[in-house]
């Protein structure tokens, strides 16, 4: 079972959420917050595994907020919710370590979903969108993704690009010609050497460096 805290301050937001996860049989609805501040007291009360997350709030916004609650000890894993096709705030909490984003009006469907691969490790993130936020900050920073891309083995460097890609573990051990567990082990490796926590980070140092 996934233990979900729903955060917006749009009350009409928070309903429709509670109606689309709700139905689903291995989700199960922990708590919800209508601004940033109540999200971090929420959380830390039900300790769910997975949080959906407003950007744009009063009191406290849902950038500060995910740096909160990624700092904790065990935390959830954070999957961003927005109204824009690209926003600069989204690529700020992909970069600070959220799970991955979706548009507010993805179909329900596809929201489980998300939620429930979040809940697995995997990114998720609106493909309508993705190439649009990620881009953002493309250019700029390459120097900076391609020194610390520079610390991977030539093997480690492979595995992230296909992390870019949007493969799966069973995809890259296909294509790389090795064990899902030797897949395993070299991500946990490219998370330590590139301080990252997720594949969502990976693959935008990936992006930034042109490589993907």
């Amino acid at each position: 079972m996934t233990r979900i805290v729903i955060v917006d301050d749009d009350p009409m937001v928070r309903t429709g959420l509670r109606l689309i996860l709700g139905g689903a049989p291995d989700l199960e609805l922990a708590g919800e917050a209508g601004d940033g501040r109540q999200a971090v007291e929420v959380v830390r009360t039900v300790r769910p595994d997975v949080v959906l997350m407003d950007i744009r709030m009063p009191v406290q916004d849902g950038l500060v907020t995910t740096e909160q609650l990624l700092a904790e000890p065990n935390p959830p894993r954070v999957l961003v919710l927005t109204t824009f096709d690209a926003d600069d705030l989204v690529l700020r909490a992909l970069r600070l370590g959220a799970s991955g984003f979706l548009l507010k009006d993805t179909p329900p469907p596809k929201m489980i979903e998300a939620v429930r691969a979040v809940a697995r490790g995997e990114p998720a993130l609106s493909p309508s969108v993705t190439y649009q936020v990620i881009a953002a900050a493309t250019g700029a920073r390459r120097p900076e993704a391609r020194e610390e891309l520079s610390r991977l083995t030539e093997r480690e460097l492979e595995v992230a690009i296909e992390v870019a890609r949007g493969s799966s573990n069973a995809e890259i051990a296909e294509r790389l010609h090795m064990s899902v567990a030797t897949v395993k082990a070299n991500i946990s490796r490219i998370f330590a050497k590139l301080g990252t926590d997720n594949r969502v980070q990976v693959a935008m140092k990936v992006r930034d460096a042109g490589l993907a």
